[in-house]
């Protein structure tokens, strides 16, 4: 804001910093549709402008607050883009000094609300950010500095949902900003609250079963690990029919259910099935923060690559791509922040930079361009590669820095051929899925597959897997998807 000029300065005197905290960039993710890579650089720009010594929601209105929510839900998104273990470091401390007696976290951190807090799935980055960190960059330090907080955030949601283990009755954010619809018969997505409590009331408190084994804390483990078994009966007696659906019929609570693994075996076809039908019947997303995140991983673990991909694709009000039809640079707050006809969304919380629904980026980079982390051996100590090409793409390309070096996972479809390029560090091993390869028809760096190669590898109707160490590869085999090619 500039004052006390007689006239408007002209533009070659105004210089523009974007001032963030000094974290180094260490991933990349482009493909072969343009507005899928604008969205790649939105997604960037818009924890540049947030992650400022707090992840702020927004860093432009007269708001400019650490929520927790926020940043859970882009926890793994931001580790892939920018090394944030210093600055998830820091503010997770800030985040255990601001936390009440009581074990309540804030919905803010710093806590300039003043005791407002205890949230689902706001309060849960106490014990998801820590567990991110670690397993982006495997150190153990966060989880044991954090350990007291997490304990305490863990025991306060046990005391708020008593002894039937269901958390029911608090005030909570719920699927903050989901679609929502002015027909009159409501065709929006509205999803339980206390659904979306106990859900992540037991995904928490079994995480810190995983994390005090991690730290030796072995009686706390088989306490928690008994405690999230009950969460999990009590959920289902609660909220699933005999049936598999789930008594919110979203497609948050079914990618919550089936995500959290909060459903019985023999009916998680059924769930994934009303899951499936549901995004197919809207013919798009009807998320909020809470639901995105989890949408398009689910929709790929329940074998419906073909749905995840028609969401990323979409271009059409809601989906990740509108925004940027519309000119976006960075993320947006609401969905509709711009609605078609050029009108704004609510003036008074529309930010055209907010980060969270950025969260589908994990997605892009772990699955479509195929780097995921192995979490029993967190750091990219072994690294999982494993691409899935969809969605008429016709190539996807991610690099990562670890600690240990550049990790590269490319693909491209090249006329009959699919091609694929990894570089694994040095001090590190991979395993590597190639889908619907076969290893009679498979080149290694030009060459055959080796013998040492096929002893350690599997053989499925839909994929080779093979188990590899250190060094620069590329594989070369019939193209498998058919309809998807560069001719």
């Amino acid at each position: 804001k500039i004052e006390g000029l007689q006239k408007a300065p002209e533009m070659d005197k105004l210089t523009g910093v974007v001032i963030y905290s000094d974290m180094p960039q260490t991933g990349t993710f482009t493909c072969s549709d343009s507005l899928i890579n604008q969205l790649q650089q939105n997604i960037q720009w818009g924890q540049r402008g947030n992650f400022l010594d707090v992840p702020t929601d927004c860093p432009q209105r007269d708001e400019r607050l650490g929520w927790t929510g926020d940043a859970q839900v882009f926890s793994m998104t931001a580790a892939f883009n920018f090394d944030v273990a210093a600055f998830y470091t820091k503010w997770m401390k800030d985040l255990a000094a601001d936390q009440l007696p009581d074990g309540k976290v804030p919905h803010v951190i710093p806590d300039v609300l003043n005791g407002g807090g205890g949230s689902t799935a706001w309060a849960d980055a106490s014990i998801i950010i820590p567990w991110t960190t670690y397993l982006s960059y495997g150190d153990k330090r966060i989880l044991e500095e954090q350990y007291p907080s997490m304990k305490l955030w863990v025991e306060y949601m046990k005391n708020r949902a008593g002894e039937d283990h269901l958390w029911t009755g608090d005030n909570h954010y719920g699927d903050w900003l989901a679609f929502a619809s002015t027909r009159s018969d409501y065709t929006g997505a509205t999803t339980e609250k206390d659904l979306i409590a106990t859900a992540y009331y037991n995904y928490s408190t079994g995480l810190l079963a995983k994390i005090a084994t991690i730290i030796g804390q072995q009686a706390d483990a088989e306490k928690y690990s008994a405690l999230a078994k009950n969460i999990k009966k009590a959920f289902i007696d609660e909220f699933v029919t005999p049936n598999g659906r789930l008594v919110s019929h979203t497609q948050t609570a079914y990618a919550l259910a089936l995500s959290f693994d909060l459903l019985p075996e023999n009916l998680k076809e059924k769930a994934a099935g009303y899951f499936a039908d549901d995004v197919k019947k809207f013919g798009h997303l009807t998320t909020g923060f809470v639901g995105t995140p989890l949408l398009c991983k689910t929709l790929s673990d329940i074998g419906r690559d073909d749905l995840a991909f028609m969401l990323l694709m979409r271009t059409k009000y809601p989906s990740w791509l509108y925004p940027v039809t519309q000119g976006a640079t960075t993320i947006w707050e609401r969905w509709d922040g711009q609605k078609p006809d050029g009108t704004f969304q609510d003036v008074g919380m529309n930010s055209f930079n907010h980060y969270a629904y950025g969260a589908i980026g994990e997605w892009m980079y772990g699955h479509v361009a195929g780097i995921m982390i192995d979490p029993k051996n967190p750091g990219y100590k072994h690294i999982l590669f494993s691409p899935h090409p969809g969605g008429g793409l016709t190539n996807a390309n991610a690099e990562l820095e670890s600690m240990y070096g550049k990790i590269k996972s490319a693909w491209k479809i090249e006329g009959d051929n699919f091609i694929y390029e990894i570089t694994v560090p040095a001090n590190t091993t991979a395993t590597v899925t190639l889908p619907q390869a076969k290893a009679e028809q498979l080149s290694v760096n030009s060459s055959p597959l080796k013998e040492e190669m096929k002893k350690a590898m599997q053989q499925s109707d839909k994929a080779l897997v093979l188990n590899l160490g250190s060094g620069n590869y590329t594989f070369r085999y019939k193209n498998p998807f058919p309809g998807t090619s560069t001719k």
